[in-house]
C-alpha cells in the first residue's frame, strides 16, 4: 500500500522523498512525473494501487495556484487527507495555503531528513482526523480481539512480544490496532515504542472519556507502526487511582473501536491484570527457557483455573529459547500441562531493537526471531483462524 502519494516532475526530489520514508516510516510512495493537475481528485484517486493515500504531495514545478485550487476542493471531499505543497515558506504564502486546507509547506531543496519530519507529522495528523471522521470500527455483535500479554514471571520479554504484535498487526490492519500498557506503575510501552506520549491510561479512564469514546480517542497516541498506543501513567503513584473496573470500562470501549487491542500487563497476577483477562478474547502465555519462570507460569495457569477465567482462545509462547540451556520444549509442556504454541529464540536483533525503541517487526529485518513472531501476529489474522481452527496448538520444536 502506498501511504505517500507525490506529484512532481522533479525525479531528484522524489528520490529524496522516497529516501525519507525508506527511513523509518511505513508504506510506500506512489509517484506521477507531471507537472499537470487533474481537475478532478478522483480522477487522481482511480489511477492509485489502493482506494485513498494518508499523504498528498504536491512537489516541485506543480502550478502553485493549481495546487491551492486542489487542496481547497480535497478538504472539502477528502478531509482527512493530508496535502503537503513544496514551495518557500513565505509568510504572505502560508495564510493562503492554510486557508486552501494545506497541511504543510515543505522547501523544495529539503534533505530527506527535513521531508521524513513533515510526513510523519501529516501522517500523525491523517489518524487523528481518520478516527474522529470515522464511523466505529466494531459493534456491540462484532467487537475487536482483545489480546492480552500476560507472565507470572517478569524479565520473560513479555513487553517486547506485545509490541511487536501490535506492530505486526498494524501491518495487517493498519489503524485498526491499540496497543495499552497495564502494567501501570513501571510500565514500558513508551519506551519500547520510543514515544512520549501527551496522555496516558490516567487520562483515558477519566469520566469524559468513559462516557464519550470520540474524547478516549483523543488520549490515544499515533505510533508510525500505522497503530495506536496507549502508555501507562508517568508515576507509579498515578497508578493508585486506577481501578479494575475503570480497566474493564477501558478495554469495553476501545474494543468496540477497534479491529485488535492488545494488553500488556503488569507481572503475576494484579486485580488490574485479572480485570482485564475476563475482557481478553485471547491470552499470550509467556514464559522464558528457565525452571523459576516455567513453574511461574504452571501455578499462574493453576490459580486461574480454579477462578475460572481462563480465556478459551490461548497462545503459549516460548521466548528467547536456547536448546543449550538444559530445557527442551517437552520439558516445559510437560510441567504446565499445555503445548507450546510458538517458539521464538534469543536473540541479539531483538535485543537491539528493544533498546532503540523500535520493534524488531517494525523494520525488515532478517533474524530467526522475527520468523516466530511473525506466526504468533498470523494467529491473529482472521483468515489464518478461519483456516486453523482445529491446529490452533501445534507442538514447536527448538
Amino acid at each position: 500500500m502506498s501511504r505517500f502519494v507525490l506529484i512532481t516532475p522533479d525525479v531528484g526530489f522524489d528520490g529524496r522523498l522516497r529516501q525519507a520514508v525508506a527511513g523509518g516510516l511505513q508504506g510506500g510512495v506512489q509517484t506521477f512525473f507531471t507537472s499537470l493537475l487533474p481537475a478532478d481528485p478522483n480522477e487522481l484517486f482511480t489511477h492509485l494501487n489502493q482506494e485513498q493515500p494518508e499523504v498528498l504531495v504536491l512537489g516541485p514545478e506543480v502550478p502553485v495556484d493549481e495546487a491551492l485550487r486542489l487542496a481547497t476542493v480535497l478538504n472539502v471531499s477528502y478531509p482527512e487527507l493530508s496535502v503537503i505543497l513544496a514551495a518557500e515558506p513565505d509568510p504572505g504564502f502560508l495564510l493562503q495555503a492554510m486557508r486552501a486546507g494545506i497541511r504543510d509547506i515543505v522547501p523544495p531543496d529539503s534533505d530527506a531528513a527535513q521531508i521524513r519530519v513533515l510526513l510523519e507529522r501529516a501522517s500523525q495528523s491523517f489518524a487523528t482526523r481518520h478516527r474522529t471522521l470515522s464511523p466505529p470500527q466494531a459493534t456491540e455483535s462484532n467487537k475487536g480481539l482483545v489480546i492480552g500479554v500476560f507472565s507470572p514471571k517478569g524479565g520473560v520479554g513479555k513487553t517486547t512480544i506485545a509490541t511487536n504484535i501490535a506492530v505486526g498487526l498494524g501491518k495487517v490492519a493498519p489503524m485498526s490496532v491499540v496497543i495499552v500498557d497495564l502494567d501501570l506503575q513501571f510500565g514500558d510501552v513508551a519506551s519500547g515504542l520510543y514515544l512520549d506520549p501527551e496522555h496516558t491510561v490516567t487520562d483515558a479512564v477519566s469520566p469524559a472519556a468513559s462516557q464519550d469514546s470520540l474524547v478516549l480517542k483523543a488520549f490515544l497516541t499515533v505510533h508510525p507502526g500505522s497503530i495506536y498506543a496507549l502508555c501507562a501513567p508517568p508515576t507509579p503513584i498515578d497508578a493508585d487511582e486506577i481501578t479494575p473496573e475503570q480497566i474493564s470500562r477501558l478495554l469495553e470501549q476501545l474494543s468496540e473501536q477497534f479491529q485488535y487491542v492488545v494488553v500488556d500487563t503488569a507481572p503475576g497476577l494484579p486485580e488490574i491484570g485479572l480485570a482485564a483477562m475476563e475482557k481478553c478474547t485471547d491470552v499470550v502465555w509467556v514464559s522464558g527457557m528457565d525452571i523459576p519462570s516455567v513453574r511461574g507460569l504452571r501455578s499462574g495457569l493453576d490459580v486461574l483455573r480454579q477462578l475460572n477465567i481462563l480465556p478459551e482462545t490461548r497462545h503459549v509462547v516460548l521466548n528467547m529459547a536456547d536448546a543449550k540451556n538444559g530445557l527442551t520444549v517437552q520439558d516445559l509442556e510437560s510441567t504446565i500441562g499445555a503445548p507450546v504454541d510458538v517458539s521464538i529464540p534469543r536473540s541479539r536483533a531483538v535485543a537491539l531493537s528493544t533498546n532503540r525503541g523500535i520493534p524488531v517487526l517494525q523494520e525488515p529485518v532478517k533474524d530467526p526471531a522475527t520468523k516466530g513472531l511473525n506466526q504468533l501476529v498470523e494467529r491473529f489474522n482472521p483468515a489464518w483462524r478461519a483456516k486453523s481452527q482445529r491446529k490452533l496448538h501445534r507442538r514447536v520444536v527448538v
